[in-house]
């Protein structure tokens, strides 16, 4: 065993120049596919140029660390420890960027490790899915809010149930001596049913005349900070 330990040490660092640009160059390549990807499957203010160009950075990155590693067996085992201390806290505003960073960093891995092959085909089938379904968003919800006198609480829940035929969640409801206030949540569909109604549902609710307040709110999956 110590035998063959000592034989992986001496023969570390065996990587022609050829072999280490290749390897770099690759994932480099392979980056601009995910730039594109990102690009295309993120619109409006959910798209961040910034960190499309950190992605592509990031294989390159990556494809370094792993190229050194395969390079220098005891290098490898410094590096090891000395990443294991790192520690990353980046605010995800989609929950599709960390699928783009594990596409990264695998990318960087096979690349760094030679596996072309397995780089290439695992991201043409990740690029394909994501061209098809990447842009596909969840229907925004639309939050109401109602705020008023407690003498109008329960007419103001028999108008919701009314304008909404009782698809309306109530999510919150909080009550004083003398005002209460309700979040409803639901679909845009489900919302679309009072544009039915003579009157909006806005009209109906103030015609109680203690109302305070009626907010409505589109409720998207955005994290913003």
């Amino acid at each position: 065993m110590k035998q063959i330990l000592l034989q992986n040490i001496l023969d570390s660092g065996t990587l022609e120049t050829r072999d280490i640009l290749i390897r770099i160059v690759s994932a480099a390549i392979i980056s601009v596919v995910i730039y594109i990807s990102y690009w295309y499957t993120h619109v409006g203010t959910a798209y961040s140029k910034k960190f499309n160009v950190s992605l592509m950075t990031l294989t390159i990155l990556t494809a370094t660390v792993m190229t050194v590693i395969a390079n220098n067996l005891t290098l490898s085992l410094g590096m090891v420890g000395a990443l294991s201390i790192v520690r990353y806290r980046t605010a995800i505003k989609d929950s599709r960027d960390t699928t783009y960073i594990f596409w990264s960093i695998v990318i960087g891995i096979c690349c760094g490790a030679g596996d072309y092959l397995v780089a290439g085909i695992g991201s043409a089938v990740v690029f394909i899915v994501l061209m098809l379904l990447g842009r596909i968003r969840n229907e925004n919800r639309i939050l109401l809010i109602i705020r008023g006198s407690r003498s109008e609480e329960l007419a103001a829940e028999g108008i919701v149930n009314e304008y909404f035929d009782s698809k309306a969640l109530m999510k919150v409801k909080n009550t004083t001596e003398v005002s209460f206030e309700i979040i409803y949540k639901m679909s845009r569909k489900v919302y679309h049913l009072s544009e039915s109604k003579p009157k909006s549902i806005t009209d109906r609710l103030y015609d109680l005349k203690n109302i305070e307040y009626v907010n409505i709110v589109t409720q998207s999956d955005e994290i913003t900070g």
